[in-house]
């Protein structure tokens, strides 16, 4: 039975710009349909350029995707991904994004800016312009996320070598935390109050946010680490690196021994060396990474099997997205395209 989904009303401030294919499928396959898309597989279009990030809102009812073409285009899952909004500012591409909450949306630029934007309105809320170097990434700690000192913090990655926080009611960074190389990946943990951080180094840093110090590193990767992304327990990390390997690290207080999990292959990476993400899954039982070679690769995050194997994009896939409540994924690639699956 399709799944249903709850969400605040939207409004339609500005004209549709994206465009829709959906791949229908056989009547025999209507009672196995896992989700509420309206078809099996969608394709968006509307981007000038490479998609380079795809995020859903803190409940799925509208995803973010980011581009070369300096836009990001909000789609609604609530009414079969219809593109609704456009946000425009960035001088240059936008590299990576992030919900802050269901009505606010971080984005990091090559134009050395984060920006924080009102959805309903397309309004640019803050812009920060405090790194020196192009904005890789940024990741957001939502208020809905606990009692940790870091919720509602912003975190932004620069290849200045800097990862800086910030707070939506201040107009200047509260904390910067810096390295020798630029970086390229960052991930924050609610329940810690760490903040990790990778990139040319490919060893994975972790930081006390309270107490603006370093508290360990792991070492593991053999070449640069393009993104991270914390699980949604809070328990471990994954990394993505440019060695062809994804790793899962357990990140909880007081591991001992290694702290490398398990590692993940099948991916890979170009001699473009682009920054390919990865990602979990709502319920943390599979991960995802971004690949050169035109796939969707999904894991079993226990097992290490890989589940998926998906085509359909005629470019690298840049970042892989699953939805928080529905069986669905979302890949954005090179090619400019946005594909919506559900998964069987």
């Amino acid at each position: 039975m399709a799944t249903t989904m709850e969400g605040p009303p939207l409004k339609r401030p500005r004209g549709n710009v994206g465009a829709i294919v959906a791949y229908p499928t056989d009547d025999s396959a209507t009672e196995l349909r896992t989700s509420s898309l309206p078809s099996p597989t969608m394709q968006l279009s509307g981007h000038k350029g490479s998609v380079y990030a795809v995020e859903y809102s803190p409940s799925g009812a509208t995803l973010l995707s980011c581009s070369f073409d300096k836009k990001c285009l909000l789609w609604s899952h609530t009414e079969g991904y219809h593109n609704f909004n456009v946000l425009e500012g960035h001088k240059n591409a936008v590299l990576d994004c992030a919900w802050l909450s269901e009505e606010t949306v971080a984005t990091a630029s090559a134009d050395k800016t984060v920006m924080l934007w009102d959805v309903e309105t397309g309004t640019r809320l803050r812009k920060w312009d405090e790194h020196s170097g192009i904005v890789n990434a940024v990741t957001c700690i939502p208020a809905t996320s606990g009692s940790s000192s870091i919720i509602n913090s912003i975190f932004s990655a620069s290849d200045d070598g800097s990862v800086m926080q910030w707070d939506q009611r201040q107009k200047s960074s509260v904390a910067c935390f810096e390295t020798e190389f630029p970086i390229l990946g960052v991930a924050a943990c609610a329940s810690s109050g760490h903040v990790f951080s990778a990139g040319i180094d490919p060893a994975i840093k972790c930081w006390d946010v309270s107490m603006q110090r370093p508290v360990y590193a792991v070492k593991g990767h053999a070449d640069t680490v393009t993104c991270l992304a914390v699980s949604p327990a809070g328990t471990h990390l994954l990394s993505n690196s440019m060695d062809q390997t994804v790793k899962c690290w357990d990140i909880q207080n007081f591991t001992a021994g290694n702290r490398l999990q398990k590692t993940l292959t099948g991916h890979k990476h170009n001699a473009e060396r682009g920054l390919l993400k990865c990602s979990w899954s709502a319920g943390g039982n599979m991960v995802s990474a971004g690949s050169a070679d035109k796939m969707v690769h999904v894991w079993d995050e226990f097992s290490g099997e890989e589940l998926y194997l998906l085509p359909g994009h005629k470019g690298c896939v840049n970042a892989v997205t699953f939805h928080p409540v529905e069986n669905v994924v979302v890949s954005a690639g090179s090619d400019k395209q946005i594909f919506v699956g559900e998964l069987s």
